[in-house]
């Protein structure tokens, strides 16, 4: 059954859902389990709402964008045993499909109505659907309040704006409310100490890895390990966003199984989630391949582990550990393992020790793309190089030549303690979809910076006396193209003040009233509509 039940799937997409919204019969899920998935949108669907969430999409950090070639679906799953069904057992999925990565909100949303759904049955959705629909605008930077069931959620979506590494604390409601009201500490994080115990001593090696946009396989016992700690693998080289695919939690059944298993071609660059022992063979080719067991929260201070050949893969049951050839380029960090094994001895909150392992995470990684940022910033072209009677000159080409020559002076030396090959490690970057997708993003920006400078220079030009020094036919032409801009600045959403945009329509007006008469009126109705 679908709610509401005018949404459009496609015959694709709904046999992925199915297959993806069950554990593979091995997992043995008995009772309550909740997980993610991410499957790709059939191509030729039409956009719908897009336009509204492009504007809002603009204010979110960049690893929180939504990637419109693809969906999430958040799962509860129950599995009880009853004897009054034919095969012994209730199993039963409630899944809720969105292009939004909010695993948290919809983790807990599900926590809120799946359990009564399953007593209830189809009417209920009905009453979630229409409490949802009083849900506003998910605004970045906004306290939101979303009713759901009689439970109120409390939270804010961040933006691009908020310094990395800081969430704003949400106070509860006061008592006098009415409603129960649940603070969100978080729209999308995941427990990242929790998920990564099982790998305690490879965090540094994950970390280059999941930057270089390396192949990575993670078998797991569960969806919901292997779910968890894909997202927690792409979420720790935030506020960098990784460009490549992932799959949170991925079947032999998923409509890109042949094209990520085969042999004929090198494993593509993307982080898959099993638990199917049939994958252990299947992907046995695959360089880097993270076992995992049970998540438990160790209760003593787990043993060192060494890097597994991966020869030594034969079977999912093989021991937890990662099974890679891969040689880092920097120096272990034996302070943030020496830290974290402190608290699991002094019994620190789980909570505490992922915004520790957070914080390492962010460090490193702004360590390393500060020294990218700074030498990006200087192919912008001066300003004084912008005219308005020109175009906007354009970005000096990327040189990894010039690029590697300010490492000596303003490299990751002056943030981090790290030693190591950084110079391997920025060359290996260099060539990884990781780094095509952020400096696409820059270059983009940059391109929008110098067009929004381009227009606020032709604002500050006295265009009137410019046109009565020059031919109609020249007037008509600028009149034309300085209309193109004002609809180019809203299409693109420019960086420009919305004072700067009055004034250029009024020195359009005025130079259409220097115009003849039937001139004046064609240039008045052409590019208004």
């Amino acid at each position: 059954v679908i709610y509401p039940p005018h949404s459009k799937l496609t015959d694709k997409e709904k046999t992925n859902i199915c297959y993806l919204s069950f554990p593979d019969s091995n997992s043995g899920c008995l009772g309550d389990t909740q997980f993610c998935f991410r499957f790709r949108r059939s191509p030729g669907r039409k956009v719908s709402l897009c336009c509204f969430l492009d504007q809002l999409d603009r204010d979110l950090p960049v690893y929180l964008k939504k990637d419109p070639a693809y969906y999430y679906g958040y799962v509860y799953f129950r599995q009880v045993r009853d004897k009054s069904l034919k095969r012994g057992y209730f199993q039963k999925s409630l899944v809720l499909i969105s292009k939004l990565p909010y695993v948290h909100l919809f983790r807990t949303m599900l926590k809120q109505i799946a359990p009564e759904y399953f007593e209830k049955s189809e009417a209920f959705l009905e009453a979630v659907c229409s409490d949802v629909d009083r849900w506003p605008p998910p605004i970045p930077g906004k306290i939101l309040h979303l009713p759901i069931m009689g439970i109120i959620m409390k939270l804010r979506i961040p933006t691009y704006r908020d310094k990395p590494g800081t969430t704003p604390v949400i106070q509860n409601m006061h008592q006098a409310d009415v409603q129960i009201s649940m603070a969100l500490p978080t729209v999308h994080e995941v427990d990242l100490f929790r998920c990564f115990c099982p790998v305690f001593f490879h965090i540094q090696m994950l970390w280059e890895l999941v930057l270089l946009g390396e192949p990575l396989v993670v078998m797991a016992p569960s969806p919901s390990e292997s779910s968890e700690t894909v997202l927690a693998l792409v979420s720790c080289i935030s506020p960098l966003k990784y460009c490549s695919d992932f799959r949170p939690y991925f079947t032999i059944h998923d409509s890109e199984f042949k094209e990520y298993t085969t042999r004929t071609q090198a494993p593509p660059s993307v982080i898959l989630g099993v638990t199917n022992p049939f994958f252990a063979k299947t992907l046995q080719h695959w360089p880097h391949i993270i076992r995992i067991g049970d998540i438990k929260l160790p209760g003593e201070v787990p043993k060192q582990m060494k890097v597994k050949k991966l020869k030594n893969l034969k079977t999912l049951d093989s021991k937890p550990g990662v099974y890679t050839s891969y040689k880092p380029y920097l120096n272990k960090d034996e302070e943030i393992v020496k830290q974290l094994q402190k608290g699991v001895q002094q019994k620190r909150p789980t909570e505490a020790q992922s915004v520790i392992l957070r914080r390492y995470f962010l460090e490193l990684t702004e360590s390393f793309i500060i020294p990218l940022e700074r030498y990006v910033a200087s192919l912008m072209p001066l300003q004084k190089c912008i005219s308005p009677w020109k175009s906007p000159p354009q970005l000096r080409q990327f040189s990894q030549d010039d690029f590697m020559k300010t490492l000596e002076k303003a490299g990751p030396q002056l943030t981090s303690g790290l030693k190591g090959d950084w110079i391997g490690l920025y060359r290996h970057f260099l060539k990884s979809p990781n780094f095509d997708g952020w400096f696409r993003s820059r270059q983009k920006e940059m391109t929008q910076k110098l067009e929004a400078l381009h227009l606020e220079a032709l604002c500050n030009e006295n265009l009137v006396f410019w046109s009565q020094k020059h031919t109609e036919v020249e007037t008509v032409d600028l009149v034309l193209k300085l209309k193109n801009k004002l609809l180019q600045a809203d299409r693109e959403h420019l960086p420009v003040k919305t004072d700067t945009l009055k004034k250029l329509q009024t020195h359009i007006n005025d130079i259409i009233l220097t115009l003849p008469d039937d001139l004046q009126d064609i240039l008045l109705k052409t590019g208004t509509t």
